[in-house]
């Protein structure tokens, strides 16, 4: 008979969707049954973590990107006994300063003013990967024509639910499965310190920076990121 394989769940960031785990969903279909999660429609991390729950296999592996990680940390609350292995990448357990917060409201005002999106995608792009990347034509247009697709709508949506995410950080000592953490050492938009916080506060996790990258880790470095998870999800 054969062994069934393990279930994977991938959680997109903010304004991505399948494209972002394209090369992970491809290269990692033979120990693993991937899913990509649909995060756009709700604009809370825990509408977004009950969606994902109830589209997903009884256990499964859980990879969360960005804001995805901040799902990825409401579904381990929900329903910690349903997740056997986590990875974190570019990611953070902090919940947004009033800073961040007022940052975000000037972009969702902004976004939604006619040409402000394509103005909004144009600026996004100088720190969202790191600047040698920002000349790969075929990166920079994958990236954008994947969060065109999402549109303003999903921008606001998901910044909304960014900016009420809760603290994760007293969460983290309760992290008791398999744990990865992953970030692009020239990640501007969640520094490696976030990464890092992540990594500490759990027993036994393992911590990669991952050099000449930034932001966009599944995309800017997808060999790397997929052999990281490929050994995460095959070894204890």
């Amino acid at each position: 008979m054969e062994s069934v394989k393990p279930s994977l769940v991938l959680v997109p960031g903010l304004l991505d969707d399948p494209h972002v785990w394209s090369h992970q969903s491809a290269h990692l279909a033979d120990i693993a049954d991937v899913v990509v999660a649909d995060i756009a429609r709700h604009d809370s991390v825990e509408a977004m973590a009950d969606r994902v729950l109830a589209q997903a296999p009884a256990r499964f592996a859980l990879a969360g990107f960005s804001l995805g990680g901040y799902v990825a940390f409401a579904i381990h609350r929900r329903a910690p006994g349903r997740v056997t292995k986590l990875a974190f990448l570019g990611t953070t357990a902090r919940p947004d300063t009033e800073a961040r917060k007022a940052e975000r409201r000037e972009q969702m005002a902004g976004v939604l003013r006619p040409g402000g999106f394509e103005d909004h995608l144009v600026h996004d792009m100088s720190a969202t990967v790191h600047a040698p990347r920002a000349k790969d034509e075929d990166l920079i247009a994958g990236i954008v024509a994947m969060h065109r697709r999402q549109g303003a709508e999903v921008f606001v949506r998901q910044s909304l639910a960014c900016m009420a995410r809760p603290d994760s950080r007293p969460d983290l000592p309760a992290i008791g499965v398999p744990t990865l953490v992953l970030c692009g050492r020239q990640d501007a938009v969640l520094p490696p310190d976030r990464s890092e916080e992540i990594a500490a506060g759990i027993v036994g996790a393992r911590l990669v920076l991952v050099e000449e990258c930034g932001h966009m880790l599944p995309l800017e470095r997808p060999q790397a990121t997929t052999a990281l998870l490929r050994e995460w999800l095959l070894y204890p």
